[in-house]
């Protein structure tokens, strides 16, 4: 089971670059445009999902190997779900149509102060979510026999 382990710290290596990348285009070379555009927001939150799967994944197989989850840790995960679901909500609210600027005909989307606050909060609720996921469980139940 240690190999899923590399897995979820390898998949959460990959989101932390992605999430990276898309905040911080200029580190690809590319010269980054004015305002925040459809790719990068999309980077971001691939980025920011791969990061929360590849921690639930390292966590579920480096401490509770072959342990089903409690009922805590099951409101972490979808805690973490729902926090990653939130995001992508809040950051294609304009693009899709349902957000406070609507859909309009100009070529650049906006990215208002609002779907930036929406980000950031459902990011913290769903790295929340895994923190629940890892304190909430028993480690040890074979030494308390």
């Amino acid at each position: 089971m240690p190999r899923f382990a590399q897995f979820g710290i390898a998949l959460g290596a990959l989101g932390t670059v992605l999430t990276f990348m898309g905040l911080f285009p200029g580190v690809t070379g590319l010269t980054p445009a004015k305002g925040i555009g459809i790719v990068q927001i999309f980077t971001v939150l691939v980025g920011f999902t791969l990061l929360i799967a590849g921690a639930l994944i390292y966590v579920k197989f480096t401490f509770y190997v072959g342990k089903a989850a409690n009922l805590a840790q099951q409101i972490g995960i979808r805690l973490s779900l729902t926090g990653l679901l939130f995001a992508v909500m809040s950051g294609t609210a304009d693009i899709v149509g349902f957000g406070s600027h609507g859909s309009n005909t100009s070529s650049q989307p906006l990215f208002g102060m609002l779907q930036a606050i929406g980000i950031i909060g459902s990011f913290i609720l769903a790295a929340f979510g895994v923190l629940i996921y890892a304190i909430s469980g028993n480690i040890d139940d074979d030494s308390q026999n």
